[in-house]
């Protein structure tokens, strides 16, 4: 006698939507992604997943390093405009602590990855779920495509998830952090061409920062930020970044000499202003940005997502003995104190690279230099050792 296997809907085809759809896949659920975009886009920025992201890749069952390959920097660390550093780490160091590095790679290349890992057919493409009707108990997604019946709706519909706003009304909503944030990836020879010294790398200016993070796929993923107002768009984005950034030093001004405009992302910087009071409703549960967005100062967002991904398929189960709401609630338990903690250190880290007062920064500075590592890495060691299984 065949089981039927149950149905989940995944409203969004970020890193959290895949990640989720292919953990129930291998757990034997049918899985529908819903995804407004008409397609996939090379168009992005790089994400590092961290070691607490790897593991929980682990827990599904996927390799990272299939989209990008294993290459890692020799060391990271935190410089000041004039190129001091106030902090490094060796990327050896951090191995024989967490037992792996991070890996950075493109976010496409790792959507495309955890997309071709799903059955053909399992993504629709300009396709948005509106609302979820879960009157009778069994969920109805409501799409522009049409109703899709389900056991399981996921909403990982984003930073501005129109289901987080349906189902929480009064909640508060998002919160802007006060800075705005520029992102691109350069090609390969933009290394080459700065003689291959790009270090992964943030730079802390007066409310300014720049980062550099070489991909594992040979290319430069780097970014901006600065304190401006909500909304805030140059007419002429290159020569912003070289007003702002083209006096810190190498290789920043030879990589800003590099950029295509046309292919730099600007995005201000959210959190949610409080987080929610739970990341379920029956049979829908929310995961990723819809649940916990974060600003990315510690570089755990999509990091986070993923655990989200690996927790709910752990939970789930097999699709056809899954008690779907008590998994939730479990899931609710088991994620909701942690991703909040992280997101409340994010928001202050940004806090504190934001300063803009000469004083306030130079004080900044000193405590960063005089901080020892061995604090540093404890401080750390909740967030990038901190995942496991409930």
């Amino acid at each position: 006698m065949s089981v039927v296997r149950r149905h989940a809907v995944v409203a969004g085809a970020g890193i959290g939507g895949l990640s989720a759809a292919l953990a129930l896949h291998r757990r034997g659920w049918r899985i529908t992604v819903c995804e407004r975009a008409s397609g996939p886009t090379a168009v992005g920025a790089g994400i590092v997943l961290a070691p607490n992201a790897l593991r929980a890749f682990d827990t599904i069952g996927f390799d990272a390093t299939r989209a990008g390959g294993r290459t890692v920097p020799a060391a990271m660390g935190l410089r000041r405009s004039d190129g001091r550093w106030l902090t490094r780490a060796d990327t050896a160091a951090l191995i024989a602590r967490y037992g792996r590095p991070p890996l950075a790679l493109h976010r496409s290349a790792l959507a495309d990855a955890l997309a071709a890992a799903l059955p053909e057919g399992t993504i629709r493409y300009s396709t948005t779920v509106s609302a979820v009707d879960d009157a009778t108990g069994r969920p109805v997604a409501r799409t522009s495509a049409g109703d899709l019946e389900a056991d399981l709706v996921l909403a990982a519909d984003g930073i501005h998830s129109p289901l987080r706003r349906r189902h929480f009304p009064d909640h508060p909503g998002l919160h802007y952090s006060g800075e705005t944030a520029w992102r691109t990836v350069l090609p390969a020879s933009a290394a080459a061409a700065v003689g291959g010294g790009v270090d992964t790398t943030e730079t802390w200016g007066r409310g300014e920062r720049f980062g550099t993070v070489p991909l594992a796929d040979g290319r430069v993923y780097v970014y901006a930020t600065a304190v401006a107002p909500e909304g805030y768009r140059p007419d002429d984005v290159h020569a912003e970044l070289l007003r702002r950034f083209g006096s810190w030093h190498d290789p920043i001004p030879a990589l800003l000499e590099r950029i295509d405009p046309a292919a730099v992302l600007q995005h201000d910087l959210h959190d949610l202003a409080a987080p929610l009071p739970r990341f379920h409703h029956g049979r829908l549960a929310w995961l990723g940005d819809a649940a916990h967005a974060m600003t990315p100062n510690l570089g755990q967002g999509g990091c986070q997502a993923v655990e989200d991904a690996a927790v709910l398929a752990h939970l789930l189960g097999a699709g056809d003995t899954a008690d779907v709401p008590a998994a939730l609630a479990a899931y609710s338990a088991a994620r909701c104190a942690r991703t909040d903690a992280i997101r409340v250190r994010a928001r202050r880290m940004g806090r504190v690279a934001a300063l803009t007062h000469p004083f306030a920064v130079a004080l900044r500075d000193l405590a960063v230099r005089a901080t020892p590592a061995f604090a540093t890495n404890r401080a750390m060691d909740g967030i990038v050792d901190g995942f496991e299984l409930p």
